[in-house]
């Protein structure tokens, strides 16, 4: 299978890997919705891939407490090195070898232990949700959604329903009789 807007992957990619070095966990962030947006259009499995580990990276980088972990040198040094190949491959036009770059990437987390392999789990299991919960707000259906990022049905209802229902309608609207005469006067023009 062929990755959906190659360029865009790589360029994204790219500047993800600087992000990192520069600690920018919101450009990770605005990266990660950027890939979404393409995922969105494509349901490219990959570009899905991509979102998820980088909204995963950033949410990593953001709790500098993970930097204390046994284990936290080696994780990121692989991270890097696998970014540092995905990005060589996708350069190459190399789909199959990048695709086995990004699922080392997850791969890492089991050799991870204790208290940061459990942490770095949920960090990755709530990345693919939220990810999920951005298709989903994209247009996809929630069934789709959920069975492109191997989540349960229950899981991602769960979390755009927790996610809408904290949204706050700010919007003041204009009284009926005010739209009522703003669309007569559009319409006798």
């Amino acid at each position: 299978m062929k990755v959906q807007e190659p360029e865009h992957v790589l360029r994204v990619l790219k500047q993800a890997k600087l992000a990192v070095r520069n600690n920018d966990n919101i450009k990770l962030k605005q990266l990660s919705n950027q890939t979404v947006h393409s995922s969105s259009i494509y349901q490219d499995p990959d570009n899905i891939l991509v979102a998820v580990i980088i909204y995963a990276l950033s949410k990593i980088i953001e709790r500098p407490s993970y930097q204390e972990y046994p284990g936290w040198n080696t994780f990121f040094k692989h991270f890097l090195k696998h970014i540092d190949y995905s990005i060589v491959y996708l350069g190459k036009k190399d789909f199959f070898n990048l695709r086995e770059e990004l699922m080392k990437i997850r791969r890492e987390i089991s050799k991870l232990t204790g208290e940061f392999k459990k942490r770095v789990e949920e960090v990755f299991k709530k990345a693919e949700i939220n990810k999920a919960s951005k298709l989903y707000e994209h247009g996809l259906s929630l069934e789709k959604t959920a069975k492109l990022f191997g989540i349960s049905l229950w899981e991602l209802a769960e979390y755009t329903g927790q996610s809408r229902s904290s949204e706050t309608n700010i919007t003041v609207t204009m009284p009926v009789r005010d739209r009522v005469k703003l669309a007569q006067s559009i319409f006798k023009k």
